[in-house]
């Protein structure tokens, strides 16, 4: 079931920090920028100051005239962000996305913008301070990890508290920038294939790899030991423990 369209939404209402969360995103005069999440325009206006142009994106009806008159001259998109053809309003991609999104929408946002070409340019993202420190890999690798690391460098540029928002979350936001890589840092013959093997290992994410490999590829375990060996990787860690650079050598020995 589709969460319900504000869930989770909470508007940032403080002004510095607001100018602080465009400030990261390094916007240039001749940027494009794509915006999810507008709500009432407050990132808006000062997006619209700074770059050549604005798709304010805003899937509930009555904020509309709000972000209309906060920030008349973004083109304002009243649609599900999931459901846009991005490539309508961007068709050579190299846009800077900027959101202040609602938590239910963080695990499917990163692959419906990086999925795919063409890309953004960067990726500016306030999330829930987990997430941001998950996509960034500072509590160890998930498969949300892999994804976004697969298609850019993250790093956290500052930490929101509750009070920075109406209403106030009852947990600590972050500020995630991503430059996106020209192209992907994993190079395999499928990426779609890739990506399958990595969800699949990490749904036994708390066993052993040469464990969980058995299992995920139909192999022996002393088989499975020995292809985690031949790939430079220990059977006995966990996948949380694996770079990026590391499962690219698993899926290459066990695609081989």
């Amino acid at each position: 079931m589709r969460a319900p369209a504000r869930l989770g939404q909470n508007f940032l209402v403080d002004l510095e920090l607001r100018d602080r969360v465009v400030d990261a995103a390094h916007l240039e005069p001749e940027d494009e920028v794509l915006e999810i999440g507008a709500g009432p325009g407050t990132l808006t206006s000062e997006l619209v100051r700074r770059a050549r142009r604005v798709v304010a994106v805003e899937i509930d009806r009555r904020l509309l005239p709000a972000l209309r008159q906060a920030a008349p001259g973004a083109e304002v998109v009243n649609a599900d962000i999931l459901r846009l053809p991005l490539i309508d309003y961007f068709p050579e991609g190299g846009e800077v996305v900027v959101g202040n999104i609602p938590y239910y929408l963080t695990g499917a946002l990163v692959p419906r913008l990086l999925g795919s070409t063409p890309r953004p340019k960067r990726v500016s993202l306030v999330v829930q301070k987990e997430v941001a420190r998950r996509w960034c890999g500072l509590d160890g690798w998930s498969l949300s990890t892999v994804a976004v690391q697969t298609f850019a460098e993250p790093r956290i540029e500052l930490e929101l508290p509750p009070e920075a928002f109406a209403p106030a979350p009852k947990v600590t936001s972050a500020l995630v920038v991503m430059d996106v890589r020209k192209e992907p840092a994993v190079t395999v013959p499928d990426l779609d294939a890739f990506f399958r093997f990595v969800e699949a290992v990490f749904q036994l994410r708390r066993k052993q790899l040469r464990t969980s490999i058995a299992s995920v590829t139909g192999r022996r375990p002393d088989e499975a030991a020995r292809r985690l060996a031949e790939a430079g990787v220990d059977p006995t860690r966990r996948p949380e423990t694996l770079s990026l650079a590391e499962w690219q050598r698993l899926f290459r020995v066990l695609a081989s």
